[in-house]
């Protein structure tokens, strides 16, 4: 019986692995290699997909590289680690990833937001003002739950007001917390200490919520996110208790400082009072937002290191509208002119708003979250061994 040889030639099959055709010397007994079957159709790209580099190391039709550098029989003849889908490889088609993005906004559009900015400062500084004109709308105790006859407190109180504001479909639920009082007494005396007591007890509140059994699916927040220490523009120097207040709450919240009323003050005793203010933060070893150790990388620094350079902001607030040039603007007006709210060569209140809202907003939440909460979470989980579950009727009496 005669022995046939075996001679097996290689045939890429449409995935890119190999397939071995058997002949013998006889042609009648060959085995027919199977049918090539082309090449399912590859989706086209959106415009934002980026071609694949022709530099790119991917096999000649493998699924996502899976093909390339493969030998006979399917094993892999590449180095370990080399180009595979976890490592960069070039996609050869529209999978849709990017549409997580779009998924996330529409979730959270549904659900809203929340942000809770305090403000605190000396009366008759233009706090209100100037969160009205910061939100284009009557956000401040005084348009909301105030009436004209409000009499000066004889210590420090804690005002907040809630509203749901709305903006291109996007819902938010800004709530303002005044502190009334502040700084107003003859004895101003630990006069911070109701403003840190409202700020740890907003701590408190959320960690209950949180270690409860059946807590809800999104727990309420009213912690402090931001707060707005206004300092008068005496062109000196701060007051000692403006640093008293930050160094004890710079560690707690997020501090934001505003010199208030700048139209008071010359360009010049405007830019050095601003120096002055900076160096004695600097010299008091108080950190304002954003601190320098939460910098992400180097474009946050680089973008971060301006703002710095620029605080604290010297603003201006007003919700009237004048007539300037033939447009409709908020200003003040004076025996000189009007001076424009948002114009940045008037005052820097357009470099403080695009900070807040348009920049920083969503990383202020996160810095108070990441940061403020979980270095009070740690504090009070070590200070007992552990908090103790809730029950439902602990939760409702908290929250009344």
């Amino acid at each position: 019986m005669r022995t046939a040889s075996i001679i097996a030639t290689a045939v890429p099959n449409e995935i890119g692995l190999i397939e071995a055709c058997f002949y013998s010397p006889d042609m009648s007994e060959s085995i027919i290699p199977p049918e090539v079957r082309p090449k399912p159709a590859v989706p086209a790209k959106p415009p934002h997909v980026v071609a694949p580099s022709p530099t790119a190391p991917h096999g000649p039709q493998g699924l996502g590289g899976l093909g390339g550098g493969m030998g006979y029989g399917g094993v892999a003849d590449r180095a370990p680690g080399s180009g595979h889908l976890g490592g960069g490889s070039t996609l050869l088609g529209y999978i849709g990833i990017d549409t997580i993005i779009e998924q996330m906004r529409k979730k959270t559009m549904k659900a809203g937001f929340d942000f809770n900015i305090m403000i605190v400062g000396q009366s008759g500084l233009g706090k209100s003002t100037l969160v009205n004109t910061l939100f284009k709308s009557q956000v401040s105790r005084w348009s909301s739950a105030w009436g004209s006859e409000f009499k000066l407190p004889k210590t420090v109180e804690i005002k907040a007001v809630s509203h749901v504001i709305e903006e291109g479909g996007v819902k938010m639920k800004l709530t303002v917390i005044d502190t009334p009082g502040f700084g107003d007494q003859i004895n101003n005396e630990n006069c911070w200490e109701p403003i840190s007591k409202y700020i740890n007890e907003q701590y408190e509140k959320f960690l209950k919520e949180e270690v409860n059994i059946a807590r809800k699916k999104r727990i309420p927040d009213t912690r402090v996110h931001c707060c707005l220490y206004f300092i008068s523009p005496t062109g000196h120097s701060l007051r000692q208790l403006d640093i008293e207040f930050m160094k004890h709450l710079s560690r707690m919240v997020n501090i934001v400082p505003v010199i208030a009323k700048s139209d008071t003050m010359t360009p010049d005793e405007k830019n050095e009072f601003k120096q002055r203010v900076r160096k004695e933060l600097e010299v008091c070893g108080i950190e304002f937002y954003p601190q320098k150790e939460f910098d992400d990388d180097m474009e946050d620094k680089n973008e971060n290191d301006k703002i710095r350079e620029a605080m604290p902001f010297a603003v201006v607030g007003s919700d009237k509208e004048y007539q300037v040039n033939g447009k409709r603007v908020l200003g003040r007006k004076t025996a000189w002119g009007v001076i424009e709210v948002e114009n940045p060569n008037h005052c820097e209140f357009a470099l403080l708003r695009d900070f807040l809202i348009r920049t920083h907003l969503q990383d202020l939440k996160e810095i108070t979250h990441n940061i403020h909460y979980e270095t009070y979470r740690a504090k009070r989980l070590n200070e007992n061994g552990g908090l103790h579950p809730i029950s439902a009727n602990d939760t409702q009496e908290s929250n009344l």
